[in-house]
C-alpha cells in the first residue's frame, strides 16, 4: 500500500473475518487437505502424526460453526471504499475481523501495513 503511493495509486486494504462461502468450506478444505496429506513423504507425515490432520480438521468444523453469513457487510465496505470521495486505508468486515484488526488501528500504518 505504501509503495504505491509513490506513484499516485491509493491502496485500499480489504481486511474481512471468516464468512462461510466455497473457500471456507469445510468438505472442500477437507479434501484438499487429505490430498496434499497423501502427497507428502512418509517422514513429514510420521513427524506430524494422523491425529494431527484430524485434529486439524476437527478445529476447521469448530470454526466454521462462528462464519458470517452476511456477505452484504463485505460487500458494503468495498460499496464505500469505491464510491466515498475519502475513503479510510482499511475497511473490516465481520465481528472477528474488527476483533483483531481494530487493535491494529491504532498503530501507525507504516507498522500494520
Amino acid at each position: 500500500r505504501l509503495e504505491m503511493r509513490h506513484f499516485g495509486v491509493k491502496v485500499i486494504v480489504m481486511e474481512p473475518g471468516y464468512f462461510n462461502t466455497m473457500i471456507t468450506n469445510v468438505e472442500n478444505l477437507e479434501k484438499n487437505f487429505i490430498s496434499v496429506w497423501e502427497k507428502l513423504p512418509e517422514e513429514i507425515r510420521t513427524t506430524y502424526g494422523e491425529s494431527y490432520l484430524k485434529q486439524y480438521v476437527a478445529l476447521l468444523k469448530l470454526m466454521q460453526k462462528t462464519y458470517n453469513t452476511d456477505l452484504s457487510k463485505v460487500t458494503n465496505c468495498m460499496e464505500h471504499a469505491l464510491t466515498s470521495l475519502h475513503p479510510r486505508s482499511r475497511y473490516s468486515a465481520g465481528w472477528d475481523a474488527k476483533l483483531l484488526y481494530l487493535p491494529l488501528s491504532y498503530l501507525p500504518s507504516a507498522l500494520t501495513d
